[in-house]
């Protein structure tokens, strides 16, 4: 045996940690790094935040002024955790089992309105797992849906049986989205999740028939719900007073009056992280959740509540990205219904607080206090990522 062919690969050195992350084919590198950063910029800024809006809150905290930053911090790593599992687990094994993650959020759904449900803030969209442990299953059907839909919608077009999902594909994927829809009580989840049934819609190349269809629709049941005196009398009060400001600022129009002013006060830079005078004083309801931009707008100023949405829209844009290079159907709608996800409820959030949109009672996605809420972005994001992993390098 020559010389020249003696194996020498298994005395080879072992690779350092430096040299595996910047192989070509590593985890790191393919890793959707501004995407990952800016949701942990997010929480970051939102433990600040929720601090800073619960501190003095002995009320809610007991008297521990940590309480809800540690909570916060403690549901933001829990949600990382659950994002990697995610990523381990990988979004197209989640493809064969779509149909037992759908039957489990629907039926976490229907819970709430068993004696173990909860109402909070006129919403009965809660359950009650004791000990002061809420869980709100609607945030865990934002994730369900569009995975559902996008199963049924691309089977035969990443089978390349078709071009397009036909029409009784769509039907499918629309009834798949429509249970759960009927069955949450919350107006403002059920806001995002028609959101994202029309994102998916867009992305899958379903005919522009249905797109319209569809709008037309919501449209019409909205009308036929405000016609036939369906909403409850808070959820009236809301658009009331989102279509008056000046509609009984001492009643309905508080909160609406309360956030302008906090926002407005802080001015370009901000109050201080803790100066702010509205958020000390206590005057913005769900400050440290719904309202959670007040804050940003008042300590931190324009400037600060300009960073939170150049964050948010970095995660945005990288979803967006993701979904234009994914290999097939399945992904692309996937991550195209996260988008629609996070875009509308960052939109809608930051706009009930500036007035600009009514009140829903919708979290910003990694900056409001909310175990649920976040554990569902992070979920969202293991599937992002996992999409972006197994797309061609050079993509």
């Amino acid at each position: 045996m020559s010389i020249h062919s003696f194996d020498t690969a298994r005395f080879e050195r072992p690779k350092s940690l430096w040299a595996r992350l910047r192989a070509r084919d590593s985890l790191a590198r393919r890793l959707d790094w501004p995407l990952l950063l800016s949701a942990l910029a997010l929480c970051v800024i939102g433990s600040l935040l929720v601090w800073s809006a619960t501190r003095n809150r002995t009320e809610l905290t007991g008297g521990d002024p940590h309480l809800f930053l540690v909570k916060h911090v403690m549901n933001a790593l829990i949600g990382i955790a659950l994002a990697a599992v995610v990523l381990w687990v990988g979004h197209r094994r989640l493809r064969s089992a779509w149909w037992l993650l759908y039957v489990l959020a629907l039926i976490l759904v229907a819970l709430v309105y068993t004696p173990i449900g909860a109402t909070i803030n006129g919403e009965r969209a809660w359950l009650n797992l004791g000990g002061g442990f809420f869980l709100q299953p609607s945030e865990f059907a934002k994730v369900t849906v569009p995975l559902a839909m996008a199963v049924v919608l691309a089977a035969k077009v990443d089978a390349g049986d078709r071009e397009h999902p036909d029409h009784r594909t769509v039907l499918l994927a629309l009834v798949l989205a429509a249970i759960p829809i009927a069955v949450i009580a919350d107006l403002g989840q059920v806001m995002v999740l028609a959101v994202i049934v029309l994102g998916v819609l867009l992305a899958s190349g379903a005919s522009n028939r249905w797109v319209f269809g569809l709008i037309t629709a919501a449209v019409a049941g909205g009308v036929a719900v405000w016609m036939l005196d369906l909403l409850d009398e808070y959820q009236i009060n809301r658009f009331a007073a989102f279509a008056n400001p000046a509609l009984d600022p001492s009643g309905v129009g508080y909160n609406t009056n309360q956030a302008r002013i906090a926002i407005g006060s802080g001015g370009l830079t901000g109050k201080g992280l803790f100066q702010g005078t509205q958020t000390t004083g206590q005057f913005v309801p769900e400050q440290q959740t719904d309202f959670i931009f007040t804050v940003a707008g008042e300590e931190l100023g324009f400037l600060g509540g300009a960073l939170i949405i150049v964050l948010l829209g970095v995660v945005m844009w990288r979803a967006c990205r993701i979904a234009m290079e994914a290999t097939d159907l399945y992904s692309t709608i996937i991550a195209a219904g996260v988008v629609a996800w996070f875009a509308f409820q960052s939109f809608e959030n930051i706009g009930m607080a500036l007035g600009i949109m009514p009140v829903a009672g919708l979290p910003l996605p990694f900056v409001s206090y909310g175990g649920t809420s976040m554990f569902a972005a992070w979920i969202a994001v293991g599937l992002l990522q996992s999409i972006r992993i197994q797309r061609p390098l050079s993509a």
